[in-house]
């Protein structure tokens, strides 16, 4: 069965945190917008993902009336480190600690929504079989189909790109417009879901591979181990992963129930240009960051703010040139931040096992490990990252 079409100046394909923010943020301006998901929305926010939330992206939430979706989150606690299992002096954040939100992304996603719906907002769950046309023209469609089989259609002034890695955005555009640069590593992570409580969150470097506990709610947990990248799942049996776990950390570690586990590989992509005549690429669409450097959200949400003040500025202002500018500026942030990326993902896998890199590059990860803690600058430099205000 097929509708006889609707119209609004905006589609955003994905109700992850990027499309949500986008959405609230046009709504609170008066552009129209239509938020198309493929997926139910319990999936979405059931969904276990990181969430870490940085000092930039926190101010810009409030700079756009909407700290309430984090406001909850901000903790004074930051990751312990263990360095062959003694305590390290290695403290994220700096002085801008108290503007880092450490949220859940299925809790953010459940925030955003639920504003996003208060206010008003049209937000289509379900969208099977979703199809961008004529993004190359004046008016693009979007075309999907509805929970009970009917066919629906959106013209707009542009699309919002903003459904990952994997989704129909990116792969709408046509072969040879892109250019795709990326960085595969020698490891992996095994990725654990725990229902063990783990607060505050730490990380170990330790010559067996690094090693991650980080919270997940009151009651859950993530573990990550370091692996080589051709691992698979039947080489770690749940006993393994808790004596892992122990030797990496030199500690006792809180056992219980492993809920879910999987391998991650580690690579940082971009792709170039992040636009396509009227179609705009957000957050993973464009670029993945490996874990370790928790920039895959930040980097969305500067996405986000960076094309939704080139839309209110064209619709209020007639003014196309920051949309015209989208790409180039995204990029400049996005290339400073895969370099700070880069770095720190292979420092802290660098510095414990030799056996991915050799003796030479743990050896270079020790000595800049060891100028992060002894040198002001250094450590400046590390807190401004981490803290998004570089």
């Amino acid at each position: 069965m097929m509708d006889t079409g609707e119209s609004t100046a905006v589609v955003i394909v994905g109700a992850g945190v990027a499309g949500l923010t986008l959405g609230n943020f046009l709504l609170r301006n008066g552009i129209d917008c239509v938020v198309v998901e493929k997926h139910s929305r319990a999936y979405g926010e059931q969904r276990q993902r990181a969430g870490t939330i940085d000092a930039r992206g926190v101010r810009m939430y409030r700079e756009w009336g909407l700290e309430e979706v984090v406001e909850s989150f901000f903790s004074s606690e930051m990751m312990g480190f263990r360095l062959d299992g003694k305590e390290l002096p290695l403290v994220f954040g700096g002085d801008d600690i108290d503007d880092i939100a450490f949220c859940p992304q299925q809790v953010l996603v459940r925030n955003l929504t639920d504003v996003f719906l208060r206010d008003g907002g049209d937000l289509r769950f379900e969208a099977a079989d979703v199809l961008l046309e004529s993004i190359d023209g004046e008016r693009p469609r979007v075309r999907y189909r509805d929970a009970a089989g009917s066919t629906k259609t959106v013209d707009c002034d542009y699309i919002a790109g903003c459904d990952g890695h994997h989704g129909v955005s990116r792969a709408s555009i046509p072969a040879g417009v892109l250019t795709r640069h990326a960085h595969e590593y020698a490891y992996a992570w095994l990725s654990v879901l725990v229902d063990v409580p783990a607060d505050p969150a730490a990380m170990a470097i330790h010559s067996r591979g690094m090693a991650g506990l980080i919270p997940r709610g009151t009651n859950a947990s993530r573990l990550y181990l370091q692996c080589p990248a051709d691992d698979t799942l039947a080489q770690w049996p749940d006993e393994r992963i808790w004596s892992e776990l122990e030797a990496r950390f030199g500690t006792p570690v809180s056992t219980g129930p492993i809920l879910d586990k999987r391998l991650v590989p580690l690579r940082s992509v971009v792709y170039s240009p992040m636009s396509y005549g009227r179609l705009y690429l957000l957050g993973d669409a464009a670029h993945l960051v490996p874990p370790m450097s928790a920039k895959g959200i930040n980097l969305a949400l500067n996405d986000t703010e960076v094309f939704a003040r080139a839309v209110i500025r064209r619709a209020k202002e007639s003014d196309s040139t920051l949309l015209d500018a989208y790409s180039e500026t995204c990029l400049r942030h996005i290339w400073n931040y895969q370099a700070f990326a880069v770095w720190i993902t292979e420092l802290m896998h660098n510095a414990g096992d030799s056996s991915y890199e050799g003796e030479f590059r743990r050896r270079i990860a020790r000595a800049e490990l060891e100028r992060m803690l002894t040198s002001r600058t250094a450590k400046r430099l590390f807190d401004e990252f981490t803290a998004g205000v570089n």
